[in-house]
């Protein structure tokens, strides 16, 4: 019975070591199913699954808006739309638009949509990424955590995009807002550009880039700043177990119920 005691801690133990040498792998597998599911949803729209289709869609739907003019479409004639592509009835009001722009999941023709807007695209896609380089790079050498003040410039971008959407969609609607037309962009810049660059959130737009850098400092933020202050104690709690399962693998079962007992 104490043999028995004593195999089960040291599995226990072992399985508790394994998982924290690997925490940073075992959390970018976790992160890229996270990551790979919202893709799931219009392949398994085009296959003609419908039902974990809409699983997918409404898992996801409290993490995202899952609006269509900002969202990635698979299997269609473009990657993304601007609203006036869509067939979608747009009223004015940004509260029955945001719903009716949501519901629209996609067409045979146009493709299917991903589950999630490209902004999370971005910015949780960054996180993988950057989760990756670390699991190869903290292996070489100790990195150093990002400072508070360069994590906040980091993040700063992605304050002032989301922000100013969310004021422009409130305020003017979803397409007369001032972060639909960019017209404002248009004059510093003396109109150089061309006007799809301006208008609208379709990919190669002036949003759609900033949601791309934005999303890219968002990861390099998280990661570079909470991973190696998450090392330290996981290293430590690793180095506290490791010492522990040598001192009890050095004694016997009985060993170790005497000075239970004796306790």
């Amino acid at each position: 019975m104490l043999e028995q005691r004593h195999a089960k801690l040291n599995r226990i133990s072992r399985l508790l070591r394994w998982c924290l040498e690997r925490w940073v792998l075992l959390f970018c597998l976790l992160f890229a199913l996270m990551n790979l599911l919202p893709f799931m949803a219009p392949i398994f729209m085009q296959l003609g699954w419908t039902v974990p289709a809409r699983v997918i869609y409404i898992i996801y739907s409290p993490l995202c808006h899952q609006m269509a003019q900002r969202s990635f479409f698979l299997f269609g004639e473009q990657a993304m739309y601007n609203i006036a592509e869509l067939p979608v009835p747009i009223s004015g009001n940004t509260v029955s638009d945001m719903v009716a722009l949501r519901s629209f999941i996609g067409n045979p023709d146009m493709g299917w949509k991903v589950a999630w807007s490209d902004r999370m695209v971005y910015m949780y896609g960054a996180v993988l990424l950057v989760s990756i380089a670390y699991v190869l790079l903290r292996h070489r050498r100790p990195i150093r955590p990002l400072g508070l003040f360069f994590a906040t410039l980091l993040l700063i971008p992605l304050v002032v995009d989301g922000t100013s959407h969310m004021l422009s969609d409130m305020n003017y609607g979803l397409v007369e807002g001032f972060r639909y037309s960019n017209l404002w962009l248009a004059d510093l810049t003396g109109h150089a550009l061309p006007s799809w660059f301006y208008r609208g959130d379709a990919l190669g737009s002036f949003n759609s880039w900033m949601r791309l850098i934005s999303g890219l400092g968002f990861g390099f933020a998280c990661v570079w700043f909470a991973f190696p202050y998450l090392d330290r104690p996981i290293s430590l709690t690793l180095a506290v177990l490791s010492s522990k399962t040598s001192q009890v693998q050095n004694r016997s079962p009985m060993q170790t119920f005497d000075e239970g007992s004796t306790s």
